[in-house]
């Protein structure tokens, strides 16, 4: 079996990684039958030269490879008939911007693993980039608020190593005694509370941080049982919550009276109802002054997301007053964090994090026949023909939706 890591080719440039070089050597050190080609490439977080002092074949071309793993979607130019990619398609939610890619990759007799759905049998997620969304995501909130609030200045995110690094830029700034919020307990609001610890802010509970005045700067993760409530009266639970997100009203504004700064890293499903809306805004009591939006849900729960913001200009402003976007710089406006590829600013820490599940959860299914069924449910396409598992996506592949 022949693996080859192919060369990012998508724009802005992504710098991560399926497979770092100790990653390579881990798959060929448990599969003696593996082989891992590595395609040349001059933006690659590590270079060519890593590969090859780690005794990883690098090449110009990936023709001779079975199974070829990428980070972005690879430009239908550059695809490979009759090949096996794994990806982040973006197709699975009928994206329209993706429709070409999907029927490309049909037409050329692709089979397509789509990382976004690589699961275990219940349906959670078994390679991820979330917990580095959550720590960058953090950090760039942090940095977002010290601009608005002309506080302190931190640098980007993207010109530090590590996360090592990212944490020690944040204990060099003082915070004032302000109240952040975090929603989310899933791989990206835990990695967001990593840096909230990493710089040593005291975390404090529901009753604390709604009824507590601090001299210091403090912060509350909350999950959706804090911030949602059924419309009936009867005391809900997480599952009947997922079960019937319809049955459910939002009960954020309690928390927006009293929050500064808000760190989005939750989940938001279908039907679920939003935080807080573009009315909500529009209150007196409405609090918060700056939002880092992980989950980026374009004019979604979160209503101050108007857009996705870029790595190159992260931070934008809303006018709660006119519902639009404004200069975060203004005195009225809200300042926005929402950039929607958070881990390529921390491209070697979100790899080999990324290489270390994709080994050990992935690699091993090509081997024991895909004795756990993750190929199986991942595979989006074979034989030129969408699986049964993604039929859905017929009509919207026919342009029909």
């Amino acid at each position: 079996m022949k693996f080859g890591i192919i060369r990012e080719r998508k724009n802005p440039p992504d710098r991560r990684v399926v497979l770092s070089p100790q990653a390579c050597q881990n798959v060929m050190s448990a599969h003696p039958e593996a082989q891992i080609i590595v395609e040349s490439s001059p933006i690659r977080v590590f270079t060519d030269a890593e590969y090859r002092e780690a005794n990883v074949s690098v090449a110009d071309e990936m023709a001779q490879c079975e199974v070829l793993l990428g980070v972005k979607e690879v430009p239908i130019e550059a695809l490979l008939p009759n090949k096996q990619y794994f990806f982040f398609s973006h197709t699975i939610k009928k994206q329209p911007y993706n429709r070409k890619l999907l029927q490309a990759i049909l037409d050329k007799n692709i089979t397509l693993y789509d990382h976004e759905v690589i699961t275990d049998p219940k349906g959670l997620r078994l390679v991820a980039f979330g917990r580095y969304a959550g720590i960058v995501g953090a950090y760039n909130g942090v940095r977002a608020y010290g601009l608005k609030t002309k506080g302190f200045q931190l640098p980007k995110a993207e010109t530090l190593k590590d996360q090592k690094a990212l944490i020690q830029a944040l204990r060099s700034v003082t915070m004032p005694p302000i109240k952040i919020l975090l929603t989310g307990k899933g791989r990206v609001g835990n990695g967001a509370k990593e840096m909230l610890d990493g710089m040593q802010l005291r975390e404090v509970g529901v009753e604390d941080y709604l009824k507590g005045e601090f001299t210091e700067p403090v912060y509350c993760q909350i999950d959706v049982s804090e911030y949602n409530l059924r419309k009936d009266g009867v005391k809900g639970n997480m599952q009947d919550f997922f079960d019937n997100p319809d049955a459910y009203k939002s009960n954020f504004f309690r928390f927006a009276r009293v929050t500064d700064f808000y760190i989005a890293g939750h989940f938001y499903g279908d039907g679920a109802p939003y935080l807080f809306t573009r009315e909500d805004t529009k209150q007196p009591d409405f609090k918060i002054r700056v939002v880092a939006d992980i989950s980026c849900d374009i004019d979604g729960p979160v209503a101050t997301t108007l857009r996705a913001s870029t790595i190159a200009d992260p931070i934008y402003g809303y006018d709660p007053k006119t519902e639009s976007e404004t200069d975060f710089n203004q005195q009225n406006a809200i300042a926005v964090m929402a950039v929607d590829n958070l881990p390529a600013e921390l491209p070697r820490d979100a790899s080999e994090g990324f290489g270390e599940s994709f080994v050990s959860q992935v690699i091993p299914a090509f081997f024991n026949g895909d004795a756990n069924g993750i190929l199986e449910r991942a595979r989006m396409t074979q034989n030129g023909k969408l699986t049964p598992r993604y039929a859905y996506l017929q009509d919207y592949v026919d342009g029909k939706e």
